[in-house]
């Protein structure tokens, strides 16, 4: 995939605050991060690719052919990625691992170093060296964490289970609603839910604590043992911060400037909180000045611009393309590749974008008819086996209002 430079830019704010840095390279929403021992940060997004961040220089991995959904360092120092695309890699030279038969929602590391995985699916796959050991949950699985040598697995179905070594399931909660988001600590479990529920037990299942707001979906969970803090996400754009010692509220702020945050995790030192959602870019939270840094991001890019400012073709671009699309010519890391110059142009002809093997040599040339039918049918219908997500535009009104948006944008 072409790259455009990454950006990377440091907001200056009351002195005495720590840094607030935003990693701005992705072309698209960062839906996974993972810290290294030695700091680098590791993202993981929409546009397919994995980044390494050395401060505010990324390396990208390359290799997925959907978005990432989830990273994982592994013991070693390994990066372990998974995605839409089901596949399960492990970065050195980001090898295929295993595939999975739905989407992967979970990765997982056992004391051992044996990488776990999780998928909607419904299975949880072991990684080892003879091959996979497949444990079939009896529904979506969305979390995997390790508890000592056994796993705690979230389901679809709302249930936490703890799987055993020997692969007996034992129910912990039966919560009836997603269970997204599972974290270990020393004599606890916190989980997150898909109706907003955040709940400490103890490994039995017993209940301790309840953190539950009137925000949600939970959909993403952080923990430094050492600070004892333990962040949770939701699809609100706010972020918790637990005192897992007091078993208190430390802060609650937003940490995106609208829309989910997907993705937390603490730097070694405990010092930084790096939030991942809908905006391109991942952001780089002080701990100890989060007051500092109220309305941080509000003069950032995001995704979502305010839809009363949009004629209709562009609102309907907005929901349903921008996250994939640039207008402008390349280079661009979005997932897609750019509309600029779209009218008259045969599909799979992008110079430089990696096509799905069925738009290679295709007849189809995009004009007002191929793009109502595109989004009349749908593209699974109307180009089989394409990457582009499945979007619908159901009213003709609507269709024609995108098309005469794009015809004028991407000129």
């Amino acid at each position: 995939m072409i790259r455009a430079a990454a950006l990377a830019c440091v907001l200056a704010l009351p002195a005495g605050a720590g840094e607030f840095t935003t990693l701005k390279g992705h072309g698209g929403p960062v839906m996974a991060l993972d810290v290294h021992p030695d700091g680098r940060v590791v993202t993981g997004s929409f546009d397919n690719a994995v980044g390494v961040w050395d401060g505010r220089t990324p390396e990208w991995r390359d290799g997925h052919e959907a978005a990432v959904t989830v990273v994982a360092v592994l013991p070693d120092g390994r990066i372990a990625s998974g995605g839409d695309d089901f596949a399960v890699r492990v970065w050195g030279g980001g090898d295929v691992v295993g595939r999975h038969e739905g989407k992967v929602t979970a990765l997982a590391a056992m004391p051992d170093g044996t990488l776990v995985s999780g998928s909607w699916d419904g299975t949880v796959r072991v990684w080892r060296e003879d091959g996979p050991v497949v444990h079939a949950m009896g529904g979506g699985v969305n979390a995997v964490a390790a508890m000592g040598d056994a796993l705690l697995v979230g389901t679809t179905e709302g249930t936490l289970l703890r799987l055993d070594p020997d692969g007996a399931t034992v129910p912990l909660v039966r919560h009836g609603f997603g269970i997204n988001r599972i974290v270990v600590g020393e004599g606890w479990i916190a989980y997150g839910a898909v109706d907003g529920v955040t709940r400490v037990i103890d490994p039995e299942g017993e209940a301790l604590a309840d953190f539950t707001l009137d925000r949600r979906p939970i959909l993403s969970m952080a923990h430094h043992p050492g600070t004892a803090r333990l962040a949770v996400g939701d699809g609100d754009g706010y972020v918790m911060v637990l005192d897992t010692a007091l078993w208190d509220v430390a802060n609650d702020f937003r940490a995106a400037r609208q829309g989910p945050v997907w993705a937390l995790a603490y730097a070694p030192d405990g010092a930084t909180l790096y939030a991942g959602g809908l905006d391109d870019a991942a952001y780089a939270w002080p701990v100890d000045d989060l007051d500092a840094y109220e309305g941080a991001i509000d003069g950032d890019r995001t995704f979502l611009a305010d839809p009363a400012t949009m004629s209709n073709g562009e609102r309907q671009f907005a929901r349903k393309c921008s996250i994939c699309h640039e207008l402008t010519p390349g280079p661009s890391r979005r997932a897609g590749p750019t509309l600029h110059g779209l009218f008259g142009r045969m599909a799979g002809t992008v110079e430089g974008y990696s096509y799905s093997g069925t738009l290679d040599g295709s007849a189809i040339v995009w004009d007002a008819e191929t793009i109502d039918a595109l989004f009349d049918q749908g593209p699974d219908h109307y180009i089989p086996g394409s990457k582009m997500p499945m979007q619908l535009i159901a009213g003709a009104d609507d269709r024609a209002d995108l098309i005469d948006y794009l015809r004028e944008a991407t000129q």
